[in-house]
């Protein structure tokens, strides 16, 4: 199986991690799963199914089997489909084979990653095809959970949609406080500018906020909270010069709507803060 990377994601760290809080490393009488440590034997081997039990966007897998192979690293892992897929209910994702204990210590912490991931994958698929605009692109926030926004970035894409800024880094974007602050739209985007900031995302919520914005420099303006007969005319202002957003209240109901009015991106919170888990289940069988 070709290696899983995501860049600036450290899998090994991850899964290392994430197992060591399950067990409870660290903890007086942690450090070990005392249900399969009592009940199973130490050689005792299982094989896994794991499967969907809805029409699901899959995304994760690779991470899911890291899990297990950080418990045993000779099982043997079949992925069946690949992330991105989109399947029905009923489909086999992933088969495994190895030790029983390895597979029920790795079992919650494998399902609960790829069940959120696809979840993810699964809601943004439904705002791509409700949204059924070529011409503009779904963009997800910075509204994840800390410590996994490359995954859940990473299952963004997998269900069709892209990624606005990674973090606070990669490009500066201008919001209300800011604006506030620095006493003007035209001015927040000055400093900026000054500063040597190539990319300038802008937040405007008004109309004669558009020019002071491209004025002073902006290279993208995030159109917030405006009705679609409002995003025309701040298109139609904008004519093209830089690209444009709208973002703010739009869910299943309003997002055809405002992707149509000739935005570039549409981008939305929810994606990522409030997709629900994938139903997802794993069944073992004794060797």
């Amino acid at each position: 199986m070709t290696a899983f990377v995501l860049e600036g994601f450290d899998l090994d760290r991850f899964v290392a991690e994430t197992l060591a809080e399950d067990l409870g490393e660290g903890l007086p009488g942690g450090g070990r799963d005392v249900t399969s440590e009592s009940v199973i034997p130490a050689a005792a081997r299982f094989s896994g199914v794991m499967d969907s039990r809805d029409p699901i966007a899959v995304a994760g897998l690779p991470i899911a089997a890291a899990f297990f192979r950080a418990l045993d690293p000779d099982m043997q892992i079949d992925l069946l489909v690949e992330d991105g897929a989109c399947v029905p209910a009923g489909t086999d994702l992933m088969r495994l084979s190895g030790n029983a204990r390895a597979m029920l210590t790795a079992e919650r912490a494998a399902l609960n990653t790829v069940q959120h991931m696809s979840g993810i994958a699964t809601l943004v698929r439904e705002y791509v095809t409700v949204m059924d605009n070529p011409d503009c692109t779904l963009l997800d926030t910075r509204k994840t959970i800390p410590g996994l926004r490359h995954l859940e970035k990473y299952a963004v894409r997998m269900g069709g949609g892209n990624n606005h800024r990674m973090g606070l880094w990669d490009a500066a974007m201008i919001k209300d406080n800011h604006v506030l602050v620095a006493g003007g739209v035209g001015a927040a985007v000055r400093r900026a500018r000054d500063a040597g900031v190539k990319t300038i995302i802008c937040e405007v919520d008004r109309i004669d906020q558009i020019e002071p914005a491209l004025t002073a420099g902006a290279t993208r303006l995030l159109l917030d909270n405006m009705a679609p007969d409002t995003l025309r005319e701040a298109v139609a202002r904008v004519a093209g010069r830089v690209p444009t957003e709208a973002s703010g209240g739009i869910n299943l109901q309003t997002i055809r709507a405002k992707a149509a009015t000739g935005v570039n991106y549409v981008s939305v919170g929810r994606l990522t803060q409030s997709a629900p888990a994938a139903d997802i289940g794993l069944d073992f069988t004794p060797e």
